[in-house]
């Protein structure tokens, strides 16, 4: 996935640590910006469960472009998906 819709996924994950509920179970997810916001680190784990996203983003003159560690890019996905789209942490 590139573009604008992953800016907007990836812009659900406030920067910084924050508390958040994906599909009714509660994740620490965190977003590091690098370089001036030309790429950023975002990161997530399941509190108390086995679930885990973890994936860099760079944001190059072509678009925006995500690029898993070690996990298919859904997962990541699925994960940003179902964020909020107003950055409320709980």
């Amino acid at each position: 996935m590139e573009g604008e819709e992953l800016d907007a996924l990836v812009a659900r994950v406030p920067e910084g640590w924050s508390r958040q509920v994906v599909d009714g179970r509660a994740w620490g997810l965190t977003r590091v910006e690098h370089g001036g916001g030309r790429s950023a680190t975002i990161a997530g784990e399941e509190l108390g469960g086995t679930g885990r996203m973890d994936a860099n983003v760079w944001r190059t003159s072509a678009g925006t472009v995500l690029r898993p560690c070690e996990m298919p890019e859904e997962q990541v996905l699925a994960v940003l998906r179902a964020l909020p789209e107003d950055h409320r942490a709980d």
